[in-house]
């Protein structure tokens, strides 16, 4: 994923638009800090994080509205939406789409089950309730 199949600021869009259906505040967090390190800005980030593509590249918007489809249909996206995703990108960026969102949906629901656990071994003093 570090490599140059795709920018890390598209990457960043991505993980963060897949982390604002999931809610993994580890998540939100680790890749807020990679998205501004890898130029995405402040105003953007916040906007991706409620869900919302207003602020994104229209050139990555079609991937990052995918991004949160995919999320929100629990890895089964509608035919369509993924014709749309590959009439955009072409088959190899698609793959590497797509497993880019398979990382980070293990990322988000991980951190969200340790959350979780943190929350219940605490009697609710540290962690909290996630959105999934």
């Amino acid at each position: 994923m570090r490599g140059d199949l795709i920018p890390s600021a598209f990457r960043e869009r991505l993980m963060l638009s897949v982390t604002s259906v999931y809610g993994c505040g580890f998540c939100s967090w680790a890749h807020t800090r990679e998205g501004l390190r890898s130029g995405v800005e402040k105003e953007e980030i916040a906007s991706l994080l409620i869900g919302s593509v207003d602020n994104c590249p229209q050139d990555e918007a079609v991937a990052v509205l995918y991004a949160q489809h995919w999320a929100d249909s629990n890895t089964c996206p509608d035919p369509k939406a993924c014709r749309r995703l590959e009439q955009a990108y072409g088959t190899e960026m698609v793959q590497v789409i797509n497993l880019a969102l398979r990382i980070v949906r293990v990322g988000n629901l991980s951190g969200n089950t340790w959350n979780r656990f943190l929350y219940r071994i605490s009697f609710g003093r540290w962690g909290g309730r996630n959105k999934s």
